[in-house]
């Protein structure tokens, strides 16, 4: 516990977004050719990656950037075709997962937070309390790009700028709201043709460049941050499609509508892979 204390102690002192921008910075330097497949193959071993799942060759790279958004290898994720399918939009693992009630999600055992807040948006929270929601969380080594868990459309996105605390167990376990403080992108998504019912947050965390999505130029982590929202018409995704990408590792939080999704909740730390079902749609 004291240990803890003082590692919030220490974590409220650091001007996070500043190192979180310089840590993008440093990533995204171009490396001399010569150094790009032992500076890349030294990180990736360091931090666990599985070097058969790349698509490209590691001296290819130009940066350690180009390597945390690196593609995968054709057939490395097969996407889990049946139609009632719902698909974990990332690598990572399972974190608290469960039902709305009362406006409040789990963020982790005895500690909850407001969904309204989450989202910046009280009216839209209303629509989705008693439907599902889940927690996922990547790590250095994971796969930094996200995908669309089903058939969808794009109706909004919001970027919400805020803290960027680490999304680690001493970030999770103290602080209070923690994925409603961090910055964010909240992608709002039409699956059935009735407007808005499902959710996809991408929140931001320390060392986190950067957030970024496929269909518009929306980014986070910027100097002199405002909320912006924004609509789209013609943004259509099919099951599988990329939709983003973490300069880093960081957490995705998908809330549904309810009666919408059923999912298949793990235990907190279970292992995800983009394109595997974790749940079913419901009509």
């Amino acid at each position: 516990m004291e240990r803890r204390r003082l590692a919030l102690a220490l974590l409220r002192a650091l001007p996070k977004h500043a190192v979180s921008r310089a840590a993008g910075w440093v990533a995204a330097r171009q490396l001399p050719r010569p150094l790009r497949g032992p500076a890349v193959r030294a990180f990736g071993g360091a931090v666990g990656v599985d070097f058969d799942e790349v698509r490209d060759r590691l001296d290819s790279f130009p940066s350690l950037q180009a390597f945390f958004t690196r593609a995968l290898r054709a057939g490395a994720r097969p996407i889990d075709p049946a139609a009632d399918a719902f698909v974990s939009p990332c690598d990572g693992a399972w974190g608290a997962a469960g039902m709305v009630a009362q406006g409040q999600l789990l963020q982790v055992k005895g500690r909850t937070y407001s969904l309204a807040a989450l989202l910046g948006d009280a009216a839209a929270a209303l629509r989705f309390e008693g439907g599902a929601f889940a927690t996922l969380y990547l790590s250095p080594r994971d796969y930094h790009r996200f995908h669309a868990p089903c058939a969808a459309r794009v109706v909004r996105a919001a970027y919400l700028p805020g803290a960027l605390w680490p999304v680690n167990r001493v970030g999770v376990e103290g602080i209070d709201g923690l994925f409603a403080v961090n910055e964010r992108l909240c992608i709002f998504l039409d699956v059935c043709g009735a407007g808005e019912d499902l959710c996809l947050v991408a929140v931001g965390a320390t060392n986190v460049g950067k957030i970024r999505v496929t269909f518009d130029d929306l980014t986070t982590n910027l100097r002199g941050a405002v909320p912006e929202r924004r609509g789209y018409r013609d943004v259509v995704l099919a099951k599988g499609d990329e939709l983003g990408r973490f300069e880093f590792g960081s957490t995705i939080v998908l809330v549904a509508a309810p009666a919408r999704l059923a999912l298949d909740v793990q235990a907190p730390g279970t292992p995800l892979r983009y394109g595997a079902r974790i749940g079913s749609l419901r009509a």
